[in-house]
């Protein structure tokens, strides 16, 4: 399989794992602090691509030179998460991963200020479909309020946390000095557990630990391993193998999996005027992706 096919299958896979966060997390995000929650998750996943890099390529000395690389990376990672569970508070998982398929937009304008990468007519009418559909399912079908422009505070929240989520796509390629993508997904994340123990340390100490919902454990276990440790390594990999754009085309995927996801865990099936919406985002995929 070729090198930027591996990357297809890596951004596929990272989409269905992302998917289960906005489902979970929705279910968990008023029940503990966000900065607690992300502290711990980003530990787990620590030791957990710890133990696998280790065990795969190991650390490479040269993995610790020029160690402001994994701050930068680290720092927009741990904005996007810990807004991520702060909009999740009161924006519904569909809308929030609605907000989520405006990366792809946004990553391009970022991929060609940091890369120069150049955005095709194709990909550009791709990109306004998509974002087209999210604005429909953001707004949940409501023209008058897409008219007055009126977002959820939730929303308007997580927007702001996918903003440094399309910056950290082509940071990654950009910071990049030949590391394999678990050794460079070992280092972000160390520092970004580093990061939110000590910006969170009021609300880890202030948290009921025992006394916490069993979905928030269950939030943090899936988050740490499937939605930090595991999509950490997806993306990378992916960033070092496809351009920007195309890498978070595969965004456009979450709503869809976020309505399987919800139908999965019981929460039913959203209007079908909404899932019009969701149905551009996936022609935007495919516009995206199309040689």
């Amino acid at each position: 399989m070729r090198s930027a096919q591996l990357g297809h299958l890596a951004m596929l896979l990272f989409s269905l794992l992302v998917a289960g966060s906005f489902a979970l997390g929705a279910m968990a995000a008023n029940a503990i602090s966000p900065l607690a929650l992300n502290a711990v998750r980003f530990w787990i996943a620590v030791i957990v691509i710890g133990v696998v890099m280790l065990a795969t390529t190991g650390l490479q000395r040269d993995a610790a030179k020029a160690p402001w690389r994994y701050v930068i990376l680290a720092g927009f990672f741990t904005i996007y998460f810990v807004l991520m569970f702060e909009g999740l508070k009161t924006a519904p998982p569909v809308s929030a991963a609605a907000v989520f398929t405006l990366t792809p937009i946004l990553s391009a304008g970022f991929g060609w200020l940091l890369l120069r990468q150049v955005l095709s007519p194709r990909m550009g009418f791709a990109l306004a479909i998509g974002a087209l559909g999210a604005i429909w399912v953001i707004f949940r079908a409501d023209l008058a309020a897409i008219l007055r422009f009126q977002i959820g505070q939730g929303e308007w929240i997580y927007f702001w946390g996918c903003m440094a989520h399309a910056a950290y796509t082509p940071l990654v390629r950009k910071l990049n000095r030949g590391e394999p993508a678990i050794v460079f997904t070992f280092g972000t994340l160390l520092v970004g557990a580093v990061m939110l123990t000590v910006v969170g340390w009021g609300d880890l100490r202030a948290t009921d630990w025992v006394g916490l919902p069993q979905i928030v454990w269950i939030t943090i276990l899936y988050t740490a391993i499937f939605a930090s440790a595991a999509t950490f390594t997806l993306l990378q990999f992916a960033a070092l193998r496809l351009p920007s754009s195309k890498v978070m085309a595969y965004t456009y995927l979450t709503p869809s999996w976020v309505i399987i996801w919800g139908a999965a865990l019981g929460g039913g099936w959203p209007p079908a005027i909404v899932l019009a919406g969701v149905g551009l985002t996936v022609i935007a995929l495919v516009l995206l992706l199309k040689e």
